[in-house]
């Protein structure tokens, strides 16, 4: 153990960790929604934000982007930094939809149990990540620069890069933007009364097929934006991708307290900044492991996580 850079780099660690757990908390996101409205864990999630990755990566290259392409300013930065984000926004999104149609409904409307909603998951899961490796290969894509990764200025010893500014500033911006359109709209009043009593919304006139389908689609927009912030920022992806990231993202909602909006979005800091000192003190081979034993202790100790309030009581 080597407390001695956790301590020397406490600033630089700490910052690098809430741009990570921004990610987490993104992809969380879509664990907390529909595990809110219908009580299930959709382990196919990963493989929605690995779709987003690739919608990323496609739409640069669509453009002309290459490894060679030099780093843009202004209006083209914004220009390609909106078009990657939507793209990858919209193939996760449709993704997420068509998943729901294709491996949850028809089982829900038979009134399925939960260990054949969860096989189909998985089915799901497996079917996307071998889908992708026979379309794009098994190796890892290099997503081209397009931000140039500059230091803008030190806070206690943290370099705060552009490229890190933008992802924790619009992270943080689409996670606001959710928890009020939940919180004040009226598709999202849908989603909370389904989320508390699915019989009683029925007969209050709510359509659960399109609060489900609304549910899914939030989710994997979500995963879509996490996609591409990921591929700024870390400049690859694979078809295995989401494995790893999908249960520290699924880590990261039981953290916060899941089918709790804010609860994912603490969650997803709160791991972020811990894996961040773990790797400090531990090595970065035991930088995945973190999450592991994090996720064991929250189920033994706090499996209500660290909010513990679920989507349903959240306040108009």
């Amino acid at each position: 153990m080597n407390f001695s850079t956790l301590t020397s780099q406490f600033g630089a660690l700490t910052f690098d960790g809430l741009v990570l757990g921004a990610i987490y908390a993104l992809v969380a996101l879509g664990y907390t929604l529909v595990y809110g409205v219908l009580r299930l864990i959709n382990f196919a999630h990963s493989e929605i934000f690995m779709l987003g990755t690739f919608g990323a990566l496609l739409s640069a290259h669509a453009i002309g982007l290459n490894e060679n392409s030099k780093p843009r300013t202004g209006l083209a930065l914004i220009g390609t930094f909106l078009l990657v984000t939507v793209v990858a926004m919209a193939i996760s999104g449709v993704a997420a939809v068509l998943l729901e149609r294709i491996a949850y409904r028809g089982l829900r409307r038979r009134g399925a149990g939960r260990l054949t909603v969860l096989i189909s998951a998985i089915g799901a899961s497996l079917f996307l990540q071998e889908a992708v490796a026979l379309w794009r290969g098994r190796n890892y894509e290099t997503f081209p620069r397009f931000l140039n990764k500059e230091v803008l200025f030190t806070v206690f010893g943290a370099q705060i890069r552009s490229d890190k500014i933008l992802i924790l500033v619009s992270a943080v911006i689409m996670m606001i933007a959710l928890e009020r359109f939940v919180s004040l709209t009226r598709l999202g009043r849908g989603i909370r009364a389904v989320a508390q009593n699915q019989d009683t919304s029925v007969l209050m006139g709510v359509n659960i097929d399109r609060v489900v389908t609304l549910t899914f689609l939030i989710g994997g927009l979500m995963a879509g934006f996490a996609g591409s912030l990921n591929e700024i920022y870390f400049e690859q992806t694979r078809f295995s991708i989401g494995i790893v990231l999908g249960v520290k993202a699924f880590t990261a909602a039981v953290l916060g307290g899941i089918g709790n909006l804010r609860g994912a979005l603490l969650g997803g800091l709160v791991l972020g900044v811990v894996e961040s000192y773990g790797a400090a003190v531990f090595g970065g081979s035991w930088k995945d492991v973190v999450a592991f034993v994090i996720l064991v202790l929250v189920l033994m100790f706090k499996p209500s996580g660290l909010l513990g309030e679920t989507l349903q009581r959240a306040r108009a």
